[in-house]
């Protein structure tokens, strides 16, 4: 069962997306109205899936979702906001949120999102996954004016971008490759530094737009 923790400073809300999430299947095992309780009650539970609002009492979801995954790191992230502007969607992905949607979405819409969350995809309402995309490529091409032939990545660094892209956490990729789990992490901040990025959703997007998470 997919364990579940809900951050949002409206309590009608936490209370209805807590009972949709039960009836669907989840685990609610903790909620938070503001950002000092999200990373103590998270590391007392250590939730698989954080639906985080942003715009919560200090700190905010996005600077709390950037805390959260350098503690929890195989802990993902799914923003539901009100705000569908371009500004908060960056700054969410860019803290390492999993995916973003707006809370105009169903219910259906929710529950799906946060089921795929877990399941290590990206889940954005949608217009938004286009708007990151596009972010998201220009970011890589400033990076990459500066080596005509991209950055060099080994064949280690190759495989681990790839399972990243798959949505492995890093324990299942260290299993996968037989390796230490401080091996990937390693592997993972290497990649990281040689293509400019901040997180593994960026990585995950550079993998699927030069096609390095369909290879066999």
């Amino acid at each position: 069962m997919t364990r579940v923790m809900l951050v949002d400073d409206h309590p009608m809300w936490l209370e209805a997306l807590g009972s949709d999430l039960e009836e669907a299947g989840f685990e609610v095992v903790a909620t938070a109205t503001n950002g000092a309780e999200v990373l103590r009650r998270a590391r007392a539970t250590r939730p698989d899936v954080v639906v985080m609002d942003l715009q919560i009492p200090g700190p905010d979801g996005a600077s709390c979702t950037e805390e959260l995954l350098r503690v929890l790191p195989e802990t993902r992230v799914l923003v539901i906001s009100a705000s569908g502007e371009r500004a908060d969607v960056l700054r969410a992905v860019k803290a390492g949120a999993r995916g973003y949607l707006v809370k105009s979405a169903s219910p259906e819409e929710l529950m799906d999102g946060v089921r795929r969350t877990a399941e290590g995809d990206a889940v954005f309402t949608p217009g938004l996954a286009g708007l990151v995309l596009g972010e998201f490529r220009r970011m890589v091409s400033r990076a990459e004016e500066h080596d005509d032939q991209g950055p060099a990545l080994t064949a280690r660094e190759v495989e681990v971008l790839r399972l990243v892209a798959k949505g492995m956490a890093y324990r299942e990729i260290a299993d996968t490759l037989y390796v230490s789990h401080r091996t990937v992490q390693n592997h993972v901040q290497n990649v990281l530094r040689k293509l400019q990025l901040h997180n593994r959703v960026e990585l995950a997007l550079y993998a699927i737009e030069r096609g390095i998470s369909a290879r066999d």
